[in-house]
């Protein structure tokens, strides 16, 4: 990591942003951060909400904890990027009384993965971006503090992330996800989606490998896996793959939420089940509130 530059927006004193421990309640930020990616050769950015204790900001509570802040990763779908969440739901607001740090990455449209013929945005996920989130703000490492959610593209991503490092997750949960790749790659016969789905994996195999949530499912054990969320809209035209991943994950013995709920593959859904996402996270610890 060369550089950076972090925007921070306080909510004391508009125009007049504080400076001081970011994540241990010195400030209420909302960072947009732009840094220099060692893996992707290139610069790139993540939106970042963290938590402050508030006793007198009108229409909003806030807590911090008295260690380094759990933190959510929370991932965009294919045609967004990391502001979306931010810009069409109320996230800042559902994670400030709970204490909660929620990280939000760019990965284009890479599918989560080391694409074949473009860069490699999986060991940028799942290696440098926690590094240099934790470089930058004082966010926990440990397991019981770290969770992973996302939408559509995101879901996949999400999950694949924890069930390939089940170490360092507690939780991880996929809305309206794209969580069969397999069959997605298979289906999908637009000229613009075969060029995504070349470019991201070039041909090779999917189903058996890493980059299959099934074959993720039947490789770790269950009893040492997060806790998985698994919800889509009964009128999705992903419902059935995400029925498949709960009735898949139930049966091998994973601890599985399920969450179909009337809805399609659109932002009243996400807005509504992410906030049902934050209250289901096994934040144990106690929080600060001024």
């Amino acid at each position: 990591m060369h550089s950076s530059r972090i925007r921070l927006t306080s909510s004391d004193e508009p125009g007049f942003p504080h400076v001081g421990l970011v994540g241990q309640g010195a400030v209420m930020a909302l960072v947009r951060c732009d840094f220099f990616s060692d893996v992707l050769g290139l610069s790139t950015s993540m939106t970042v909400v963290l938590p402050q204790a508030t006793s007198s900001q009108i229409g909003m509570t806030g807590a911090t904890t008295a260690a380094d802040a759990p933190v959510l990763y929370l991932l965009h779908g294919l045609s967004d990027d990391d502001t979306i969440w931010l810009r069409r739901t109320s996230i800042e607001r559902y994670a400030a009384p709970l204490g909660l740090a929620v990280v939000m990455p760019q990965v284009a449209r890479s599918f989560y993965t080391d694409e074949v013929h473009g860069n490699r945005y999986w060991t940028f996920l799942s290696e440098e971006l926690p590094r240099v989130a934790r470089s930058f703000f004082h966010l926990s490492d440990r397991r019981e503090d770290t969770f992973v959610a996302g939408l559509s593209m995101g879901g996949y991503g999400a999950v694949k992330w924890a069930l390939r490092h089940p170490d360092r997750f507690a939780a991880a949960a996929t809305l309206s996800g794209a969580v069969d790749v397999v069959a997605l790659e298979r289906l999908d016969h637009e000229p613009e989606r075969e060029k995504l789905w070349h470019t991201i994996f070039g041909g090779r195999p999917i189903q058996d490998t890493d980059d299959d949530l099934f074959h993720l499912l039947d490789s770790v054990d269950p009893a040492r896996a997060p806790r998985l969320y698994v919800g889509c809209g009964t009128e999705d035209r992903l419902i059935g793959h995400n029925r498949r991943l709960h009735d898949v994950a139930r049966a091998r013995g994973f601890d599985v939420t399920e969450d179909f709920r009337p809805g399609e593959h659109e932002w009243g859904l996400w807005d509504d089940a992410i906030q049902d996402v934050l209250h289901w996270l096994p934040l144990g610890h106690g929080t600060n509130t001024d």
